[in-house]
Protein backbone atom coordinates (compact mmCIF):
# COMPACT_ATOMS: atom_id res chain seq x y z
CA UNK A 1 0.00 0.00 0.00
CA UNK A 2 1.21 3.45 -0.72
CA UNK A 3 -0.41 6.86 0.05
CA UNK A 4 -1.05 8.73 -2.33
CA UNK A 5 -2.37 12.34 -3.19
CA UNK A 6 -6.46 12.48 -4.41
CA UNK A 7 -5.36 13.41 -7.84
CA UNK A 8 -3.89 10.07 -8.63
CA UNK A 9 -6.50 7.77 -7.18
CA UNK A 10 -8.99 7.06 -10.13
CA UNK A 11 -5.35 5.76 -11.99
CA UNK A 12 -4.82 3.53 -9.17
CA UNK A 13 -8.12 2.20 -8.84
CA UNK A 14 -8.72 -1.48 -10.36
CA UNK A 15 -12.00 -1.50 -12.53
CA UNK A 16 -14.79 -3.09 -10.64
CA UNK A 17 -14.02 -2.26 -7.26
CA UNK A 18 -14.99 0.44 -5.00
CA UNK A 19 -13.57 3.29 -2.54
CA UNK A 20 -13.72 2.61 1.23
CA UNK A 21 -13.84 5.30 3.71
CA UNK A 22 -12.27 4.72 7.50
CA UNK A 23 -12.48 7.15 10.77
CA UNK A 24 -10.22 5.40 13.09
CA UNK A 25 -11.13 5.95 16.47
CA UNK A 26 -9.73 4.60 19.63
CA UNK A 27 -12.50 2.12 20.42
CA UNK A 28 -13.53 1.53 17.36
CA UNK A 29 -12.85 1.90 13.24
CA UNK A 30 -16.19 3.29 11.40
CA UNK A 31 -16.21 2.01 7.62
CA UNK A 32 -18.14 3.16 4.47
CA UNK A 33 -18.36 2.33 1.10
CA UNK A 34 -18.60 3.80 -2.38
CA UNK A 35 -20.87 2.78 -4.75
CA UNK A 36 -19.33 1.56 -8.48
CA UNK A 37 -19.20 4.70 -10.09
CA UNK A 38 -17.81 6.03 -6.93
CA UNK A 39 -20.81 9.16 -6.56
CA UNK A 40 -22.33 7.98 -3.17
CA UNK A 41 -20.74 6.66 0.13
CA UNK A 42 -22.87 4.09 2.79
CA UNK A 43 -21.89 3.69 6.27
CA UNK A 44 -20.81 0.09 6.89
CA UNK A 45 -20.85 -1.84 10.73
CA UNK A 46 -17.90 -0.32 12.94
CA UNK A 47 -14.98 -2.72 13.49
CA UNK A 48 -14.66 -2.61 17.60
CA UNK A 49 -10.79 -2.30 17.97
CA UNK A 50 -9.10 -5.08 20.11
CA UNK A 51 -5.33 -5.46 18.50
CA UNK A 52 -3.76 -4.01 15.54
CA UNK A 53 -3.04 -7.71 13.75
CA UNK A 54 -6.98 -8.55 15.02
CA UNK A 55 -8.29 -5.03 13.76
CA UNK A 56 -6.07 -5.25 10.15
CA UNK A 57 -7.46 -8.83 9.50
CA UNK A 58 -10.82 -7.93 10.47
CA UNK A 59 -10.65 -4.65 8.18
CA UNK A 60 -8.83 -6.67 5.30
CA UNK A 61 -11.90 -9.08 5.47
CA UNK A 62 -14.15 -6.33 4.86
CA UNK A 63 -12.56 -4.46 2.10
CA UNK A 64 -12.00 -8.17 0.22
CA UNK A 65 -15.97 -8.90 0.50
CA UNK A 66 -17.08 -5.60 -0.61
CA UNK A 67 -14.22 -5.53 -3.87
CA UNK A 68 -12.38 -2.38 -2.33
CA UNK A 69 -9.65 -0.65 -4.56
CA UNK A 70 -8.61 2.01 -2.26
CA UNK A 71 -8.97 4.05 0.94
CA UNK A 72 -9.55 7.06 2.20
CA UNK A 73 -8.96 7.21 5.98
CA UNK A 74 -9.91 10.19 7.44
CA UNK A 75 -6.57 12.50 9.20
CA UNK A 76 -7.69 14.03 12.09
CA UNK A 77 -5.98 17.33 12.23
CA UNK A 78 -6.12 19.99 13.97
CA UNK A 79 -8.35 23.08 13.83
CA UNK A 80 -5.05 25.42 12.64
CA UNK A 81 -4.12 22.25 10.31
CA UNK A 82 -1.53 21.12 12.68
CA UNK A 83 -0.73 17.12 13.32
CA UNK A 84 -1.27 16.24 16.89
CA UNK A 85 -1.41 12.52 18.96
CA UNK A 86 -4.13 11.59 16.66
CA UNK A 87 -2.76 12.30 13.31
CA UNK A 88 0.25 10.58 14.05
CA UNK A 89 -1.70 7.45 15.41
CA UNK A 90 -3.69 7.63 12.14
CA UNK A 91 0.04 7.58 10.00
CA UNK A 92 1.24 4.91 12.09
CA UNK A 93 -2.01 2.39 11.64
CA UNK A 94 -1.25 3.49 7.59
CA UNK A 95 2.35 2.53 8.43
CA UNK A 96 1.63 -0.70 10.20
CA UNK A 97 -1.24 -1.78 7.28
CA UNK A 98 1.31 -1.81 4.30
CA UNK A 99 2.56 -4.88 5.83
CA UNK A 100 -0.64 -6.67 5.31
CA UNK A 101 -2.39 -4.79 2.73
CA UNK A 102 -0.71 -3.35 -0.87
CA UNK A 103 -4.35 -0.80 -1.60
CA UNK A 104 -3.47 2.71 -1.87
CA UNK A 105 -4.18 5.04 0.35
CA UNK A 106 -5.46 8.66 0.56
CA UNK A 107 -5.61 10.72 4.14
CA UNK A 108 -7.77 12.81 4.46
CA UNK A 109 -9.00 16.07 6.14
CA UNK A 110 -11.54 14.79 8.00
CA UNK A 111 -11.91 18.18 10.86
CA UNK A 112 -15.21 18.26 11.98
CA UNK A 113 -16.38 14.96 10.37
CA UNK A 114 -17.96 13.58 13.76
CA UNK A 115 -20.05 17.24 14.40
CA UNK A 116 -21.20 16.74 10.97
CA UNK A 117 -22.02 13.55 10.80
CA UNK A 118 -24.15 13.84 14.15
CA UNK A 119 -25.71 16.74 13.00
CA UNK A 120 -27.05 15.24 10.67
CA UNK A 121 -28.24 12.32 12.41
CA UNK A 122 -30.05 14.81 14.90
CA UNK A 123 -31.44 16.17 11.66
CA UNK A 124 -32.70 12.81 11.12
CA UNK A 125 -34.28 12.48 14.70
CA UNK A 126 -32.22 9.70 15.38
CA UNK A 127 -32.08 8.54 18.75
CA UNK A 128 -28.93 9.11 21.17
CA UNK A 129 -28.63 5.62 21.80
CA UNK A 130 -28.65 4.55 17.79
CA UNK A 131 -26.14 7.61 17.10
CA UNK A 132 -24.08 6.22 19.23
CA UNK A 133 -23.75 3.01 17.94
CA UNK A 134 -23.82 4.32 14.04
CA UNK A 135 -21.59 7.65 14.38
CA UNK A 136 -18.23 6.09 13.53
CA UNK A 137 -19.51 4.71 10.52
CA UNK A 138 -21.19 8.12 9.71
CA UNK A 139 -18.11 9.85 9.83
CA UNK A 140 -16.46 7.49 7.86
CA UNK A 141 -19.17 7.94 4.78
CA UNK A 142 -18.71 11.90 5.75
CA UNK A 143 -15.12 11.70 4.94
CA UNK A 144 -15.29 9.27 1.78
CA UNK A 145 -18.48 11.45 0.46
CA UNK A 146 -15.86 14.75 0.56
CA UNK A 147 -13.08 12.56 -1.54
CA UNK A 148 -15.95 11.43 -4.10
CA UNK A 149 -17.06 15.03 -4.48
CA UNK A 150 -13.10 16.04 -4.90
CA UNK A 151 -12.81 13.14 -7.35
CA UNK A 152 -15.84 14.20 -9.19
CA UNK A 153 -14.95 17.75 -9.20
CA UNK A 154 -11.10 16.90 -10.57
CA UNK A 155 -12.99 14.40 -13.68
CA UNK A 156 -15.20 17.94 -14.49
CA UNK A 157 -11.66 20.23 -14.44
CA UNK A 158 -10.12 17.91 -16.74
CA UNK A 159 -12.91 16.85 -18.70
CA UNK A 160 -12.99 13.14 -17.98
CA UNK A 161 -14.71 10.90 -15.74
CA UNK A 162 -14.31 9.95 -12.39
Amino acid sequence: MAVVGIEDLTALLPAGTVLAGLDLGTKTIGVAMSDLGLSFATPRAVIRRTKFAADAAALLAVLDRERCGALVIGLPLNMDGSEGPRAQSTRAFCRNLVRFDARPVVLWDERLSTVAAERAMIAADVSRKQRAARIDSAAAAFILQGALDRLSALAEASGGEA
